[in-house]
């Protein structure tokens, strides 16, 4: 899922000077569970900024998903009253809440952080950059891109000692010794030997957005 912050308050009463009526509108999917843009983030952020900005007047809504534009439909009446909309979704909904919004001036109210998974109460660690060319199938289900601080695809660097990376020995674990204990836990370390070709990193940095056609879905 995708990982996010809330920006810092001053920032967020910055954004707003020249507004008056603000809808803070939060996101119902993965900036939800990761506790940073549901209902209760909404409730929390705006209870804040009316201590805060006093003169300004604060809606509250929280949608299903800002990253679909049907999901919008719960909001079109309350909308044209707000002179502004404050997004407590990832950038993708921040940027689709100002396509749909073209109108209103629409500010994040979090940092999209990263892709991952939710490791403990409150911990969440990256484990995909998107790079477009999954290689998980032979690495054993650890992805040397993310998991590994120089992203090797032909094993470590040889700067790691008892497991953890020469880059912050304290808190960052050496990805290609995960790698290796779960492939030879797999019977698998003779795969490793196989030499991986210098990535085509032309799928993920082409220029411009990314984009997929299904054809036989699209009308």
């Amino acid at each position: 899922m995708i990982i996010a912050q809330r920006k810092p308050i001053n920032e967020l009463t910055g954004f707003l000077n020249d507004s008056k009526k603000i809808l803070v509108l939060g996101c119902g999917t993965c900036v939800t569970v990761c506790e940073a843009g549901g209902e209760k983030e909404v409730r929390e952020l705006a209870a804040i900024l009316r201590l805060a900005l006093p003169e300004k007047e604060f809606l509250e809504d929280t949608i299903e998903r800002q990253c679909d534009r049907e999901f919008f439909e719960k909001i079109e009446e309350i909308v044209p009253d707000c002179d502004t909309v404050l997004s407590l979704a990832c950038g993708v909904g921040v940027q689709l809440a100002a396509q749909v919004y073209p109108e209103k001036m629409v500010f994040p109210a979090l940092n999209t952080k990263f892709m991952g998974i939710n490791e403990d109460l409150g911990k969440w660690t990256e484990n995909c950059l998107a790079c477009g060319d999954c290689k998980l199938g032979i690495f054993g289900g650890v992805c040397p891109v993310t998991r590994c601080s120089k992203h090797l695809a032909n094993g470590p660097c040889g700067g790691s000692v008892n497991g953890m990376c020469e880059v912050d020995p304290e808190n960052i674990e050496c990805g290609w010794q995960m790698i290796y204990d779960r492939m030879e836990k797999l019977g698998k370390l003779k795969d490793l030997e196989k030499i991986e070709p210098p990535r085509d990193w032309s799928t993920s940095h082409d220029g411009g957005p990314r984009k997929i056609l299904r054809e036989d879905l699209a009308e």
